[in-house]
């Protein structure tokens, strides 16, 4: 257990809140329509990555590979980000932040389970109270861009409309369909546009039309040599 200090944007107030955290989930293959979902996959297999064993299926990852730090380090060439909602449990309540699940893709062509274990997981700082949200839910946005040899490019968009609906991937996820507390879970990704690649930065954010409000964040990725 480690803790994380946010801040809850509640619209017209903003309270920091420190919570210690004991467990990381990370939800693969969340998506609503099975075309996208589909699509995700083929695009991992055509990376050697074996299709998953259940869709969505959960993974577990070491709850302090979590981090708010402006940059990470990864040993090669090889791991890209992907931008993801995350919910995190605190006292009985659920709160909405938004996160990276930087994977090796090399590892992860063997074991997916190991690599969720191999990089930092970077998260923003904000979080959102998911009762302020779940009404428009579905017209949230995540997007991403990707700095890769010097241009920021778009890597990643879409609505949460394209995600299983979060009450949904929590009743499929925990025992009695009662989110945890001290949880972090990642809750899905989007294709990449133009397909997975890696960058020298990453920068996400989840976007609230309905409330004009914005998590963002972003990191450098600093590669680490392979000497054998």
């Amino acid at each position: 257990m480690f803790d994380l200090t946010f801040t809850v944007d509640a619209q017209d107030t903003t309270t920091p809140l420190t919570l210690a955290i004991d467990q990381m989930v990370i939800a693969g293959w969340t998506g609503r329509d099975p075309v996208a979902r589909d699509k995700h996959i083929k695009e991992l297999q055509e990376m050697g990555i074996a299709p998953p064993a259940s869709t969505p299926i959960y993974y577990r990852g070491a709850a302090r590979r979590l981090t708010q730090e402006d940059s990470i380090e990864c040993t090669g060439g090889d791991s890209s980000g992907e931008v993801e909602f995350v919910l995190v449990g605190w006292q009985g309540r659920i709160f909405v932040g938004c996160g990276s699940d930087h994977t090796d893709r090399k590892v992860e062509a063997y074991s997916v389970t190991v690599s969720k274990q191999m990089c930092d997981k970077p998260i923003a700082s904000t979080l959102w109270e998911l009762e302020d949200v779940i009404g428009h839910w579905d017209q949230m946005i995540l997007r991403s861009y990707a700095t890769i040899k010097g241009e920021r490019v778009l890597y990643q968009e879409g609505t949460l409309d394209a995600m299983l609906p979060v009450n949904d991937l929590i009743a499929r996820g925990f025992e009695g369909g009662k989110f945890p507390d001290g949880c972090a879970m990642f809750g899905g990704t989007f294709a990449a546009k133009g397909g997975i690649r890696p960058a020298e930065r990453f920068d996400f954010e989840l976007e609230d039309p309905v409330l004009k409000r914005t998590i963002r964040h972003g990191y450098d990725v600093l590669t680490l040599p392979v000497r054998g």
